[in-house]
């Protein structure tokens, strides 16, 4: 992940789970060990767009929504993929069968916040950092082209969140190839919206 990344996140997060879209820039690079000019690099397109509002003492997230897809569309979670492998096991088996500290995203994510999915899924994706007890569990398979388990490499500021922000599930999900991933996307933006007020 950017390090832009970790104030869009952050934001949306404060936005959308704590509905508090006040921010400041110095308190946001003090956050996650940033210069103010990387923090106001992450700001600028924002503010061309109008997604937020700069102050010089408090600044504001104006436009949820419209962060939510800014972020989405710029993401690039192919390169956050650090293992891949196919197994057998029906997949809240797998889901239940991964090792402690793993951290859900996508549809695992998603059934777990909110129980029942949109859609029946196959795939399953999880951050990770100890990757080697994923693999002790799940070696490699030998099937090509069939793999329907993906870990995740996370950023080091991921796990400051109790859970996994929602703006990241839907961000993950946007990027995923699955045809059911626009039905996960889709039933979780309206829960964000319910969040939201809109």
């Amino acid at each position: 992940m950017l390090k832009i990344e970790y104030i869009w996140r952050e934001l949306l997060y404060r936005s959308i789970e704590k509905n508090h879209p006040d921010f400041t820039i110095t308190e946001l690079a003090k956050t996650f060990n940033l210069s103010t000019s990387v923090v106001s690099h992450a700001l600028f397109p924002l503010k061309e767009l109008g997604i937020v509002s700069i102050k010089k003492k408090v600044s504001k997230v104006i436009d949820t929504e419209r962060l939510l897809f800014f972020w989405a569309t710029r993401r690039n979670l192919k390169k956050e993929l650090i293992y891949s492998t196919y197994n057998f096991l029906p997949v809240q088996e797998r889901e239940a069968s991964m090792p402690s500290k793993v951290i859900p995203t996508a549809y695992s994510a998603f059934r777990m916040y909110f129980g029942n999915p949109p859609a029946d899924y196959e795939n399953i994706y999880f951050y990770v950092k100890n990757v080697s007890a994923v693999e002790k569990r799940f070696p490699k398979s030998t099937k090509k082209n069939q793999d329907n388990l993906f870990i995740l490499k996370p950023d080091q500021f991921l796990r400051r969140y109790k859970r996994i922000p929602l703006a990241q599930i839907f961000a993950d999900l946007w990027n995923l190839p699955e045809w059911y991933a626009k039905d996960f996307s889709d039933a979780i933006l309206l829960k964000i919206k319910e969040k939201i007020g809109l």
